[in-house]
């Protein structure tokens, strides 16, 4: 299962090559991983108006007019796979914002999926974090995968937060 990494309406995300990023996430892969910059690795999928890459940090923001999304230029059989996110503040119900891999474009109606999602919500609601990993993710009708929501415990707007899937050949964290 070979997925491509996307990342979708996200706000402010800063890439791993930048000096002050990533904050800690309490796990560190090691140096059989390597990061890349935006430009070496990834390439835009819609709102380029809405992308802005500094310091080797990429910025992409959703307003009234449209979101922002990129891709990896080559799949992924494994890896480790992280950004530092800050939310939106205020009302964003409607609003996902998600940083996934996927194999839908090689797989259409039966692709495999691994994700971590923030629901959108309302005036002092908490958001909730929801991670994915499906397998024949859509148009078969025999879904395989869990799903399992969080509540945040912290408030995500207020600053950024690191986020990371490590995919292993055995296991998913």
């Amino acid at each position: 299962m070979a997925l491509f990494l996307l990342l979708l309406l996200i706000l402010m995300v800063p890439s791993s090559s930048n000096a002050q990023w990533p904050p800690s996430p309490g796990y560190w892969p090691g140096s059989r991983f390597r990061s890349m910059s935006f430009y070496q690795g990834y390439r835009n999928l819609w709102g380029y108006s809405h992308q802005r890459v500094d310091q080797n940090a990429l910025t992409i923001w959703l307003d009234s007019t449209s979101g922002s999304g990129f891709k990896s230029v080559k799949p992924f059989r494994s890896g480790y796979f992280g950004a530092s996110i800050k939310l939106q503040p205020g009302y964003t119900a409607g609003v996902i914002t998600a940083f996934y891999l996927s194999n839908s474009e090689a797989h259409p109606g039966y692709h495999d999926e691994v994700d971590i999602e923030f629901l959108g919500t309302t005036f002092g609601k908490p958001y909730t974090l929801q991670t994915n990993v499906y397998i024949r993710g859509s148009g078969d009708g025999r879904i395989i995968g869990r799903e399992m929501k969080f509540h945040l415990w912290f408030d995500p707007t207020k600053t950024f937060h690191y986020y990371a899937i490590l995919w292993s050949p055995k296991e998913i964290m």
